[in-house]
């Protein structure tokens, strides 16, 4: 029996070495095949930068940035850390230009992402997994360290191929966007730092296309975070009375609804995109009096208070909707106040609407056309971006600002769970961001008098 024993024991030994000297066979030739594919260190520098845990509200920024800087010195652009806020470096390249009389361009991107709900992910959403279709899981994959590293990515090809570029590129990494950007992109661009870099056009984010057509945007709506409050007597919750504070804000509320369908039937309708029209969504709504066990039954609440998200494209006539808010959403006839806590502005400083011109009398813009169909790309009709982007802050300089991420075939995924870009498109969108680059760097038109102030 103990022979018996030996020999079986013998043979799930034997077994379990043949299983683990396959495994590590299998494994050796799969690494071996990653690292000898000439996309391996592309992919891998996008992995790490997906690594780095910048969610909000504490953003990990010093760490962003010195990979972003250790990025920039191995491709030898100059590069400087400024902090506006104290803790929220902005990261600011640059790759210069041989003629310094031209404008330069500016590619920006934001560093900090949204924070996610890790246990309803398939990966987590910090460890960049690559699956077996290309697939690169990670919060910030489309939204957007991707278009970073991608430009990055592009620079280092340029640079390799031995281009060199008339006007002078700058790359800034800015923190916060992803709660307004008010400590970083609008403070770079009110900025004595920003106005020495004698800028011509800037490229920002934008937003992934289900079919094959490149999306771009030359505008987008802007915020307005509205609080409306109802105020009404106490009551016994067995009461009928008029005016309540919970009566009155509800009819605030259907009234706001009744617009939002209407705004909204356009878009399904096909008579506008979604960019074009007033969006209204509840944000949060409050009322009741607190108990240890829940909330007050029997009593009517003094005060009600609901919250709506706002998004205003520059085309929008906004003192008829502020009319509306004031007379309609809450009138003070119903013992109703409002309150912006964001409202950002839909024109520019001289009074004309915050839009980056799409015809003829925008180069910038036929250029980036042109840049893409060389990159064997299509981009499709121009667009008013839904929500906001820092491209805002840069179109109030007066300057065009174009919103674009090169993502093709690829489902929507920013703020959501289990988002995800493909390497293939990843790879494509720098290819895609070289020629672009390219195209701007070699342009000759828009001089201005004068040399560049630039220090860095």
């Amino acid at each position: 029996m103990k022979m018996k024993l030996c020999s079986i024991n013998m043979a799930k030994n034997n077994c379990h070495i043949i299983l683990s000297i396959c495994f590590l066979y299998s494994f050796t030739i799969s690494t071996a095949s990653i690292q000898e594919h000439p996309s391996e260190p592309i992919i891998s520098r996008f992995q790490q930068y997906l690594q780095i845990d910048t969610a909000q509200p504490t953003p990990h920024y010093y760490e962003a940035a010195d990979f972003i800087i250790s990025q920039a010195n191995s491709i030898s652009l100059e590069s400087q850390t400024i902090e506006f806020v104290k803790g929220k470096p902005v990261v600011l390249l640059k790759w210069p230009g041989s003629d310094p009389s031209l404008p330069s361009v500016l590619l920006n991107s934001h560093t900090d992402i949204v924070p996610s709900e890790h246990e309803k992910w398939n990966h987590h959403p910090l460890s960049a997994y690559l699956d077996s279709q290309g697939n690169v899981f990670a919060r910030g994959s489309q939204d957007m360290k991707c278009v970073g590293m991608q430009y990055l990515e592009a620079i280092r090809r340029l640079k390799a191929s031995g281009f060199q570029p008339l006007r002078s590129v700058y790359l800034s990494f800015v923190p916060d966007e992803e709660i307004g950007g008010h400590d970083g992109a609008e403070k770079f661009a009110e900025s004595d730092v920003f106005e020495k870099l004698n800028l011509g056009i800037v490229l920002d984010e934008g937003l992934a296309s289900p079919n094959e057509n490149y999306r771009a945007f030359y505008a987008e709506r802007s915020p307005w975070w509205l609080v409306i409050k109802a105020i009404g007597a106490p009551g016994h919750g067995a009461k009928l009375y008029d005016n309540t504070a919970v009566e009155n804000l509800m009819k605030s509320i259907e009234s706001i609804r009744k617009f939002r369908a209407s705004q909204f039937d356009l878009v399904k309708a096909g008579l506008k995109e979604e960019g074009e029209v007033v969006s209204v969504n509840m944000a949060f709504l409050k009322s009741g009096t607190p108990s240890p066990t829940g909330f007050v039954m029997n009593l009517q609440p003094s005060e009600a208070e609901a919250g709506f998200d706002i998004r205003i494209p520059p085309t929008a006539d906004c003192k008829s909707l502020e009319r509306r808010i004031a007379e309609e959403w809450a009138p003070a006839s119903r013992n109703m106040t409002f309150r912006f806590i964001q409202k950002m502005a839909v024109l520019d400083k001289s009074g004309k609407p915050l839009i980056t011109s799409t015809d003829s009398s925008n180069p910038w813009w036929n250029l980036l056309e042109e840049a893409v169909k060389r990159a064997n790309g299509k981009l499709g009709k121009p667009e008013i971006f839904p929500a906001s982007t820092d491209a805002r802050y840069f179109r109030d300089q007066g300057l065009p600002a174009i919103g674009f991420s090169p993502m093709a075939n690829t489902p929507i995924l920013l703020h959501d769970h289990n988002e995800f870009l493909n390497i293939a498109e990843y790879l494509k969108g720098i290819e895609v961001y070289e020629s672009i680059i390219k195209a701007y760097t070699s342009y000759t038109g828009h001089a201005r008098s004068g040399v560049t102030k630039d220090e860095l």
